[in-house]
């Protein structure tokens, strides 16, 4: 008997051949729900920080309503979900391409932000006005994680391309545009999910110990010429500068001990700077406590365990670096996001994916989070063969 589900009083089953119904069997429902509950999580907290939000940001003639920040994110879910879902319907060959396209044209993008981009709280990181302003780092993410994915599954069949220095060249290139505008936070991302890439497409570990050890180069060329960069550092690791942020973020996150204040009940939310952004792991360590941070940790570490249980068995070289890489740009993001709201790292400016208020990076990561379910979409049908010499990426 075939197993049906119900949408909108029709039967859908196994052997439903519409675009909808292939879909709905060959999607990875977990990790659908598991980015749905994200997104859930993101809109309460965003509700509870966005009364912060607006009291910073109100003065004079200037009254934005409590909720303001909570609607405008409503209203970003609001799009970013189709774009997750209409993109998640792709086969993967489509997505690829489009993900290929979106990695040109954001590069191209992100280059020009230096001349037309527009400025605020001190970076150039924005093009456009108003309404329709983008960051195109955030689009260019999880471009850059499928097209670097493709560049080195090249290396399985020809070995002698000359993919990993070319690669390199591109993510310097993309390190020094972020570098300028400046965004020393994103810059880590990208040159995190380059070595992690490397690693899992099987490079030498001479290799990557070379790289290691110029990335450690990297880091003091960057505190001894970087000024963005000696000033953040000097003030986590001596303290000699300006650290109300990050104190001000370890305590407001510790304020309400294991269990929270409970909703609305934070009051050291109201003295943080981008409390719906930056630091919104901090309220949601006020009002609904340790335990609630907890759970949002472990909800960004059952996604990249699930991928990457998902893959064990998976052939194509170029679908597990990719998938990989989508899993490591999601995690490690929010790893850096709540190291700083913990006081583990310095202060990068740093939005904790699904969850920080934001239009470009709410649609940003439901774009990229499209992309990995369609990549990792499956015939439930298709049995593989046990004569399929599987890729290990060695």
């Amino acid at each position: 008997m075939a197993v049906v589900a119900r949408t909108n009083g029709a039967r859908l089953g196994r052997t439903d051949n519409s675009s909808f119904g292939m879909w709905f069997w060959e999607i990875d429902r977990v990790l659908l729900v598991l980015a749905f509950v994200l997104i859930a999580v993101g809109l309460i907290a965003v509700a509870a920080a966005s009364p912060a939000a607006a009291q910073r940001y109100s003065g004079g003639s200037t009254i934005v309503p409590p909720l303001t920040y909570f609607w405008k994110q409503l209203g970003w879910v609001a799009v970013g979900v189709p774009v997750m879902v209409g993109i998640s319907m792709l086969p993967r060959d489509q997505a690829r391409r489009l993900a290929l396209g979106g990695a040109a044209f954001f590069s191209v993008l992100l280059a020009f932000v230096p001349i037309l981009g527009s400025e605020a709280n001190g970076a150039q990181r924005w093009i456009g006005y108003g309404f329709a302003r983008v960051q195109p780092s955030e689009f260019l993410k999880p471009c850059f994680v499928v097209a670097l994915a493709w560049m080195l599954s090249l290396r399985a069949q020809d070995k002698t391309l000359p993919v990993i220095p070319l690669s390199g060249v591109i993510t310097a290139t993309i390190a020094l545009f972020l570098m300028k505008q400046p965004d020393f936070g994103q810059t880590i991302v990208f040159c995190t999910i380059w070595l992690a890439l490397l690693m899992l497409s099987g490079v030498s570990f001479r290799i990557m110990g070379a790289l290691a050890g110029l990335g450690g180069v990297g880091v003091v060329a960057a505190y001894l010429f970087y000024p963005v960069a000696t000033q953040r550092i000097d003030n986590f690791l001596f303290k000699s500068g300006d650290t109300f942020q990050i104190d001000n973020a370890y305590a407001t996150l510790t304020a309400g001990g294991f269990f929270g204040t409970g909703p609305g009940g934070g009051e050291r939310k109201f003295g943080l700077p981008e409390a719906q952004t930056d630091y919104i792991f901090s309220v949601i360590g006020e009002e609904f406590g340790l335990i609630a941070c907890m759970a949002v940790t472990l909800l960004f570490v059952a996604i990249a365990v699930r991928v990457f249980v998902k893959l064990l068995d998976e052939d194509d070289p170029f679908i597990v670096l990719a998938s990989a890489g989508l899993a490591v740009q999601l995690v490690v993001q929010a790893m850096i996001n709540i190291a700083v709201n913990v006081g583990l790292a310095p202060s990068k400016g740093m939005t904790l994916p699904f969850i920080s208020y934001g239009g470009s990076s709410m649609i940003a990561l439901c774009f990229g989070f499209g992309l990995l379910l369609a990549l990792t979409r499956r015939n439930p049908y298709l049995k593989r063969s046990p004569y399929v010499v599987k890729w290990n990426g060695r």
